[in-house]
């Protein structure tokens, strides 16, 4: 019988910078916490946040930690298949890359974010996440691109901001949900 290491059997919580505006606390939960180089930046223009995201790292409660350019590859294909890369900023893709990271190394990771691009793509790579101001996404959504002139279809990893046939602004639509995730 395998009996788990006590790493393989602990949550870690990701923190993205929308869990910090809404005002979490990385002092209220005990688990291990970590976040990106890039979320420090995104904290800048709110004081208050600042001093408590600073706080935290220089408490030891929360680390910064940047994921390994194989695992950001990863989230970038796992992302353009869903048709979600488009909305995912660099903070995003490192977060979820730290993410994916850390489940490897056998943690079970959290990412608390109110985004809802973040969250279906974590869905997509079997990453938890916890949403604070929003309710958080229900289903799992694929989007594809459309021209809402001519209502041309693209993939969802098309690169074209145009219509090839009209010259069209694309947009982008879910195109069937493929699950109800289980809360």
């Amino acid at each position: 019988m395998k009996t788990q290491t006590n790493r393989e059997c602990r949550r870690i919580i990701v923190l993205d910078t929308s869990a910090l505006l809404a005002g979490f606390d990385p002092f209220s939960l005990g688990e291990e916490q970590v976040t990106v180089p890039q979320v420090r930046e995104e904290v800048r223009a709110n004081s208050m946040v600042l001093v408590r995201f600073k706080t935290a790292i220089e408490s030891g409660k929360l680390k910064v930690k940047a994921p390994s350019e194989e695992f950001t590859n990863k989230v970038k294909e796992s992302s353009s298949k869903v048709g979600d890369s488009f909305k995912l900023s660099e903070t995003d893709t490192q977060l979820l890359a730290l993410s994916l990271e850390l489940k490897s190394e056998g943690y079970t990771p959290q990412i608390i974010t109110d985004d809802y691009s973040i969250q279906n793509v974590a869905t997509q790579m079997g990453i938890e996440f916890l949403a604070l101001a929003t309710f958080g996404i229900k289903r799992l959504l694929e989007w594809i691109r459309y021209c809402p002139a001519c209502h041309r279809e693209y993939p969802p990893n098309c690169t074209s901001k145009e219509c090839q046939i009209c010259g069209t602004e694309l947009k982008r639509k879910p195109r069937r949900t493929a699950k109800k995730l289980r809360r």
